[in-house]
């Protein structure tokens, strides 16, 4: 049986390193199994970044300098109830609140055999980069995802493990996704 390297934070950074994506990147080695991630990376990644859509973030193992995850980021802001603005001890008039948001995430299918936890890590590292935002830039009380169970019925459980919840005011039935909050100060 192969041995897996468990990655938290503190040892992330012997084995990977981030880097913004730019134009003069190649990405033909990543490879999630799932088409439409894949897709995002090789073809719309770039464009998305020339747009000023979502800023994608890649994380590299140092020893290969292959892509092992990336997640893509952007602005938010989410709707939440009187109960949900009240668990988060929010007393504000409005229903709608600032977030940073997981776009997209996925992890390249060899590496995800050789490392566990790498998308808690990016998850993590979410956290800091809306921490930093908050202190130097802009507001944001949370850090949202559309989980996409339509790929990956597994993805709830792992985004409840890394302290999401659904946001009961963008509950759809028959929905691909399903929307989810962490706050980024409890």
């Amino acid at each position: 049986m192969k041995q897996h390297i468990k990655i938290t934070s503190k040892n992330a950074i012997e084995h990977f390193y981030f880097e913004k994506l730019n134009v003069n990147m190649s990405f033909e080695s990543f490879n999630c199994q799932i088409d439409e991630y894949n897709n995002y990376l090789h073809q719309d990644a770039i464009r998305s970044l020339n747009d000023h859509i979502a800023k994608t973030w890649l994380l590299r193992e140092h020893k290969s300098n292959k892509i092992v995850a990336y997640m893509a980021l952007i602005m938010d802001s989410i709707k939440l109830s009187f109960t949900e603005k009240e668990l988060h001890n929010l007393d504000y008039p409005f229903k709608t609140i600032p977030a940073m948001k997981i776009a997209k995430l996925a992890v390249d299918s060899d590496f995800s055999e050789k490392y566990k936890g790498i998308g808690s890590f990016l998850i993590d590292s979410a956290m800091g980069i809306a921490a930093d935002c908050n202190e130097d830039y802009c507001a944001a009380r949370f850090l949202t995802v559309d989980a996409d169970i339509e790929h990956n019925e597994g993805v709830l459980a792992f985004y409840e493990k890394n302290g999401f919840i659904p946001n009961a005011e963008l509950v759809k039935k028959n929905s691909k996704t399903i929307s989810m909050r962490k706050d980024i100060y409890q």
